[in-house]
């Protein structure tokens, strides 16, 4: 018996691949066991499927939304991999910029700095 709603896990399967690329999505589905499937299957039905699955907040919206929260709590790899997703959705470099401002601002500059660094990497990619 699964932990999940299977049509949530496929509305989540699709959106997580739309944002992150199915070659990402499908490369860490594959790379799961035993120990971290549920996991993966829980998360894309939560995170994906039931956060990203309504049409109240477009896209971009939650991308730009999750850059603000990933890099207030300093979570860099994630963010690098929003990031990748965010310019995927059409945020801007522009936009891009101006959440790191407020990140600046609002969590240190320490922390706008590492924003900063992981965002030339991937923009200049």
């Amino acid at each position: 018996m699964s932990i999940f709603d299977e049509d949530l896990f496929l509305k989540g399967l699709q959106k997580r691949k739309a944002t992150l690329g199915a070659e990402y999505v499908e490369t860490n589905l594959a790379a799961a066991d035993e120990f971290t499937l549920p996991f993966q299957e829980a998360m894309t039905a939560w995170c994906w499927g039931f956060g990203w699955g309504d049409d109240e907040i477009d896209v971009k919206t939650r991308s730009m939304m999750n850059l603000s929260m990933l890099g207030a709590l300093g979570k860099m790899q994630e963010w690098e991999i929003h990031l990748k997703g965010a310019i995927t959705n059409g945020v801007t470099h522009n936009e891009i910029r101006a959440i790191i401002h407020v990140i600046g601002i609002y969590c240190g500059v320490p922390q706008a700095v590492e924003c900063f660094r992981v965002a030339k990497n991937v923009l200049s990619s």
